[in-house]
């Protein structure tokens, strides 16, 4: 089962909300494809590379188009810690 934590949502929203500042059509086709690409974590829960900040295999990392989807995995659920551009570092703070 995939979850989203509160600040991935609204790191969702507002890379949406950026790319709509000039394409509509282009904010929904990246925010679909990011949600779909979450979504097949319930699947494959290791497809994404361990995240170098954190070098620990139950923290990785997806890349769609220029944009981190850093997730974790806890067993059976998997929970979207946070989505950022590539070009940020990624600190957890839990």
């Amino acid at each position: 089962m995939v979850k989203w934590s509160i600040p991935a949502k609204n790191d969702l929203r507002q890379i949406h909300d950026f790319i709509a500042k000039d394409s509509k059509y282009y904010a929904k086709k990246v925010t679909t494809e990011i949600i779909e690409r979450a979504e097949r974590l319930s699947l494959f829960p290791s497809m994404g590379r361990i995240v170098p900040e954190m070098n620990e295999t139950n923290i990785r990392e997806l890349i769609i188009y220029s944009y981190r989807l850093i997730y974790e995995i806890s067993g059976e659920e998997i929970e979207i810690l946070a989505l950022l551009h590539c070009k940020k570092e990624f600190h957890l703070t839990k």
